[in-house]
């Protein structure tokens, strides 16, 4: 798995390096930080913040394989998540990846992963370069499969959080998911 790392300090191995932001010539109490009110000076980020991007072939192999990217991610960058929500992002990511393997591979070879922290969040996505945008679809109890969207927003909105898919420039569709840092309950 190609991994290609974005945020401020330690990063998955391989990653390219990515210089900080240049210090404001201002200062840090400068005025200009915050566009709404310019006497607030902007606050660093947390330590955990950043986004990281994997990419990885569209094959059965990438599953696993992104799923141990992310979990080993969360925790090397100290993200503050519960077991559970580290236990519903990783469903999430396992349910995406697949998705785009089972359904996207044929036009899209490759797929990417990408894990954005934010202060009070975590957003997973997952992108390929097929256009079709898939729904949701409730499958007969008989079906082993045709499930995964439907699990990925239930375990969205028992935590909180929103989910969607959007297209690309390139007219192919990311399908991302995120979830407060506060505990998630997969049933």
């Amino acid at each position: 798995m190609d991994d290609q790392g974005r945020g401020y300090g330690p990063r998955p191995p391989g990653g390219t390096e990515e210089q900080p932001p240049e210090p404001d010539p201002l200062g840090p109490d400068s005025l200009g930080s915050d566009p709404l009110d310019p006497s607030v000076p902007e606050p660093d980020p947390l330590p955990y913040e950043g986004v990281w991007r994997f990419t990885a072939p569209a094959v059965d192999a990438s599953v696993p394989q992104a799923r141990h990217a992310v979990r080993d991610l969360l925790y090397r960058q100290g993200v503050p998540a519960s077991d559970d929500l580290v236990h519903g992002l990783l469903l999430i990511v396992s349910e995406l990846v697949t998705n785009a393997v089972r359904h996207a591979a044929l036009l899209s070879p490759m797929l990417a992963v990408e894990v954005a922290v934010g202060p009070e969040w975590v957003r997973v996505s997952v992108e390929d370069n097929h256009p079709y945008r898939p729904t949701a679809l409730e499958a007969a109890h008989s079906e082993t499969g045709g499930r995964g969207l439907l699990l990925v927003r239930e375990v969205t909105r028992e935590a909180g959080g929103a989910c969607d898919v959007e297209h690309t420039a390139g007219g192919g569709k990311v399908i991302w998911a995120a979830l407060p840092l506060g505990a998630v309950r997969v049933s």
